[in-house]
């Protein structure tokens, strides 16, 4: 018993380092850039040497992955709500709006997903039979969930992937655009729109009715 303990302290131990790393290269490549943070800056933000982040990630190219996938899980986990609901369009709303509300409350994990490109810059290094999984997998279950809208009579006669690919496009320009302030500054002649927020959400329910139309 007393040997399990040790080996599960040392188990705690090694994850919690393995996060800490991962939490303060977050931080230092959102506030000083991917190129600016080396291994050496981020093993001072955590008070460890050098060494020991190697011992646990070849290059900060892997550590930026890291952080990717860990971000594709934290959606995942989210849009995973949807599946109790039956209907495939009210399911593509409810998707859209998880993914706005994902940007929102994790800007840093959102740049690490689909703006920093270092993260598919290690994929391609890695070799070509590496695929962008974690992304691939987040694809398919929109280009399923529009292919489920098309049995009960939406969008007809387009291509279900492309259908998907410009939801996914539509979604992210909307948040990537709030992200880095641009929306900040678009005026609109709906003085009611008093915060952020609601330009988003009034721009979301727009394109959600020009889906319906397309019924």
């Amino acid at each position: 018993m007393l040997k399990m303990g040790i080996a599960e302290r040392r188990s705690k131990h090694k994850e919690n380092l393995r996060q800490a790393i991962l939490d303060a290269a977050k931080k230092l490549f959102l506030r000083d850039g991917y190129h600016a943070t080396s291994i050496r800056k981020i093993a001072q933000e955590i008070e460890f040497s050098p060494t020991t982040i190697y011992l646990y990630y070849k290059d900060k190219a892997e550590i930026a992955h890291a952080l990717h996938i860990e971000g594709f899980k934290m959606l995942g986990q989210q849009l995973s709500v949807v599946q109790h609901i039956d209907d495939p369009f009210e399911r593509l709303k409810v998707m859209g709006r998880i993914y706005i509300q994902f940007s929102l409350e994790n800007t840093d994990f959102y740049e690490l997903m689909f703006v920093l490109k270092e993260p598919m810059d290690h994929i391609r290094e890695e070799g070509a039979d590496i695929c962008w999984e974690e992304g691939q997998q987040a694809f398919e279950i929109l280009w399923a969930n529009i292919a489920a809208c098309q049995r009960v009579g939406y969008f007809n006669g387009l291509d279900a992937a492309n259908v998907a690919m410009i939801t996914w496009c539509t979604m992210h320009g909307l948040c990537t655009l709030n992200i880095h302030g641009h929306l900040d500054f678009v005026q609109t002649h709906k003085k009611e729109m008093s915060h952020i927020t609601d330009l988003l959400d009034s721009a979301y329910a727009t394109f959600i009715k020009i889906l319906q139309r397309l019924k």
